[in-house]
């Protein structure tokens, strides 16, 4: 694609896949095409690599975090769940507010939670409301050890950022999508790999090898299952398309 903009005259001019337009610069257009693209730059750049909550590195684009966090408010959820922990950033994120909730639990699976991290984690005040498992995270112990953690009219969400193969991200979803609970959410994240596998970070391979292709897989394996954007519970502009790292990511379970 190729962007022209003249910021005097307040137009920006694109071409892409052989249609060529002119829209005004201060538009929903113009503004959606710069967000795809200052995201994908973003990404490459490690944008994402420069943010921490509550002492803790998270990893995480602001507005998905944003995003979630008015879902979670929606939602009022027993247990959070979350697969890959790195620095544990995204748990205290979520701990912080099922605090402010008074309200809720987090549990963190992770194939590996590094020592240093594992201590910062068990250290952070936040702590007693955060549970850690290490294991693979569809292997049938750790899965046990998960349901363990759950009571049975618990309200679950469930958020799926460890390894990111369309393969990986299936087998979590068919292992942990029955533990969502009707009208929850579980969350594919990180599809982001889709858009910017020719970059120079990228990999050819993500152009097809993606959570988002997972998703729309294991939805039309599961009728119970349905990709929905949960609607903003705030807007006064005329925008509707979320910046973010999470595209399709959110599958709602509609029945039991």
């Amino acid at each position: 694609m190729k962007i022209s903009i003249d910021t005097e005259a307040g137009t920006l001019y694109y071409e892409k896949h052989n249609v060529m337009k002119n829209v005004s610069l201060y538009s929903k257009e113009s503004f959606e095409l710069l967000s795809n693209l200052w995201t994908k730059v973003g990404w490459n750049e490690k944008y994402i690599y420069t943010f921490s909550w509550l002492g803790r590195p998270i990893i995480q684009l602001p507005e998905d975090m944003i995003r979630i966090q008015e879902l979670i408010y929606k939602i009022q959820p027993d247990v959070i769940i979350e697969t890959g922990v790195a620095h544990g950033g995204s748990l205290i994120y979520y701990a912080s507010l099922c605090k402010a909730m008074d309200k809720g639990r987090v549990i963190g699976v992770d194939i590996e939670i590094r020592p240093h991290n594992k201590q910062a984690i068990r250290e952070h005040p936040l702590s007693s409301a955060i549970t850690l498992i290490e294991g693979d995270s569809v292997a049938t112990d750790t899965i046990e050890a998960v349901k363990a953690c759950i009571k049975p009219h618990d309200n679950v969400l469930i958020l799926l950022d460890s390894c990111h193969t369309k393969e990986h991200v299936l087998s979590e979803l068919r292992a942990y999508a029955p533990l969502v609970s009707v009208d929850s959410y579980i969350v594919a994240t990180d599809g982001i790999m889709k858009d910017v596998y020719d970059t120079p970070r990228g990999e050819p391979a993500w152009k097809e090898d993606h959570p988002t292709s997972a998703a729309l897989t294991f939805c039309k394996e599961n009728d119970a299952y349905v990709i929905e954007q949960p609607s903003w519970p705030f807007n006064e502009s005329d925008l509707t398309a979320p910046i973010t790292h999470w595209p399709s990511a959110y599958i709602k379970r509609q029945k039991a």
